[in-house]
């Protein structure tokens, strides 16, 4: 069977099996559609929130990263990985003890305030958003090159799939799906990493063949050679400071993601949360280790079928030809020398190559067969469908739950709580899919921008919620405005405005640390030139932090 048949035939019976559980798992009441009935396994909550929280970055963009970076690429397996240390440690439990469905409710319930409610649900749409565009997106890479089907086909192909799941089924039929798709992604990942390491090397196990062979090393002179930057010195391409602030960023932007911690509100208890963020750490951790091998073998492997080869010679391999038909690889002949040339002058480079085609074209660049190719770009739908799916119930609760029924109808039946959550779903899908079709950076590029606003609003306000008890609804309010506010429009002026990277050379990745910090700031700050907040809060906060009761609600203590 050719690539394009596997292909076909392994993402038809995928999708099937997701539509069919998204139908098997439909509900009629909210505690199922929100947060699951809450009687999620904590090893099955894990593995939902690994692939709910790998999202296409991790998956398509991560290694091809890497292969760009180099040594500085780290940053996102520390950022990312780190994230959930935090999580486990400082807020998972106190969340899942506070016994509520959404973050924008904790917060408002915390810090006794409808604005504080408002301003956190603001900060929920626009986080959830800017990350479910680069999934969609990368759904469409994936179907245009794969199935013949044009970018904007796949994007709308990839949202009506989530939108039927997410309708139907809401977070309970979210959170099947979810596992099932990790085992597509985790098994598609490991099968290419395996195949190749044990091509290029002899050894079988990716993460030992990279580290006891010399492929980095050479790749790092073959880079020299055609005048790259070398790929295991440190700090090429990005400063020490910015290493450490991005690192810094990505691990409490995963933290204060609001769809990885609606995750933790799924299961039966707080001790289960923490359970269910060591078994995600373990099941991402396979991914995360494997992803610097298939990093260096995928770019060496590229590089010497690429560069100083004849141009006529490349045109005939059959990938190049189906790739630069998505525009996402382009060949130039420059100089009319009949030679591809490969250089880091871009008057000079005749190759250009999409960083979120790395991973995908890796098993035709190394000769796999053809199912394993199929495989792979399985693996990525799954991965980028798993994580739309969680952003769209983020949003879907933020609009229907927090601010219809708790601000405008408290009142509303439970029919329209869930006719509500599902209209906003279908709007969302709608708004996605032409940011999806024009995406206004590259998959990693805009994940990373939505772990920084995430980082610079909600990690602050959770933290501070669950360990200061002097922490006021006014602190927390002019905190998170201040965060928000601060870094997208660092974020938006460096990267859409043509602003310098003014502060200290700090680049928008990174920014989200700084946000963090004046958050923090400005929320110990504010709180402390204004009233406490009330006794039966200070109360609250206490009894979010005693062990006892931890199956229950803080609240009903």
């Amino acid at each position: 069977m050719s690539v394009e048949a596997w292909t076909w035939t392994i993402v038809i019976l995928s999708f099937a099996l997701y539509l069919g559980i998204g139908y098997w798992a439909r509900v009629r009441e909210t505690a199922g559609f929100y947060v699951a009935g809450r009687g999620v396994p904590p090893v099955a909550n894990g593995a939902a929130t690994a692939a709910d929280w790998m999202s296409g970055a991790s998956y398509i963009s991560m290694a091809g990263l890497i292969s760009f970076l180099g040594f500085d690429g780290a940053v996102y397996l520390m950022g990312w990985t780190g994230g959930y240390v935090l999580l486990a440690l400082l807020l998972a439990p106190y969340l899942r003890k506070f016994g509520r469905y959404t973050v924008p409710e904790f917060i408002g319930d915390r810090y006794y305030s409808n604005l504080a409610r408002v301003v956190a649900v603001i900060a929920a749409i626009f986080v959830s958003f800017v990350y479910a565009v680069p999934q969609v997106r990368g759904v469409g890479i994936v179907l245009s090159r794969y199935l013949g089907v044009d970018v904007a086909t796949g994007v709308w192909a990839a949202v009506l799939v989530t939108a039927f799941i997410a309708v139907l089924g809401g977070m309970k039929g979210i959170t099947w799906t979810q596992v099932v798709q990790y085992v597509v992604l985790i098994t598609a990942y490991l099968i290419m990493g395996i195949a190749l390491a044990n091509l290029l090397t002899g050894n079988p196990i990716p993460q030992l063949a990279f580290t006891f062979s010399d492929f980095a090393v050479r790749l790092s002179e073959l880079q020299v050679e055609l005048g790259f930057k070398e790929y295991v010195a440190p700090f090429q391409n990005l400063s020490a400071l910015n290493v450490f602030l991005i690192t810094l960023t990505l691990m409490v932007g995963t933290a204060g993601l609001p769809h990885v911690i609606i995750r933790f509100y799924t299961v039966p208890k707080a001790s289960d949360a923490r359970w269910s963020a060591g078994w995600a750490l373990v099941f991402i951790g396979l991914l995360y280790t494997t992803a610097p091998a298939v990093a260096v073998f995928s770019k060496y492997n590229l590089l010497n079928t690429l560069a100083n080869k004849p141009v006529e010679e490349v045109r005939q391999i059959d990938w190049v030809q189906k790739w630069e038909q998505t525009g996402l690889l382009k060949l130039q002949d420059k100089n009319g020398d009949g030679i591809l040339q490969m250089s880091a002058n871009p008057d000079v480079n005749e190759v250009t190559i999409d960083r979120d085609i790395i991973v995908l074209s890796t098993p035709e660049v190394a000769k796999l067969s053809p199912f394993i190719v199929g495989l792979v770009a399985a693996g990525g739908l799954a991965a980028a469908l798993s994580t739309a799916a969680g952003l769209l119930i983020v949003i879907a609760s933020a609009i229907s739950h927090d601010l219809y029924t708790r601000l405008i109808n408290p009142g509303a039946s439970e029919a329209t709580k869930l006719l509500i959550a599902r209209v906003v779903i279908f709007l969302v899908v709608v708004l996605a899919a032409p940011f999806g079709i024009n995406p206004p950076a590259f998959i990693a590029q805009l994940v990373a921008f939505a772990f920084g606003l995430a980082a610079s609003t909600f990690f602050p306000a959770i933290l501070l919620g669950i360990f200061d008890r002097r922490m006021n609804m006014q602190g927390a309010v002019a905190g998170m405005i201040v965060g928000l506010v601060f870094t997208a429009s660092y974020i938006i002026g460096t990267k859409y405005l043509g602003w310098p990277n003014f502060i200290l050379g700090i680049t928008a990745e990174g920014i989200g640390a700084i946000g963090m910090l004046l958050n923090f700031v400005v929320a110990y700050l504010v709180s402390r030139a204004t009233p406490p907040p009330p006794e039966e809060i200070q109360h609250l906060v206490d009894e979010i932090r005693i062990p006892k009761g931890s199956a229950g609600s803080a609240l009903e203590h």
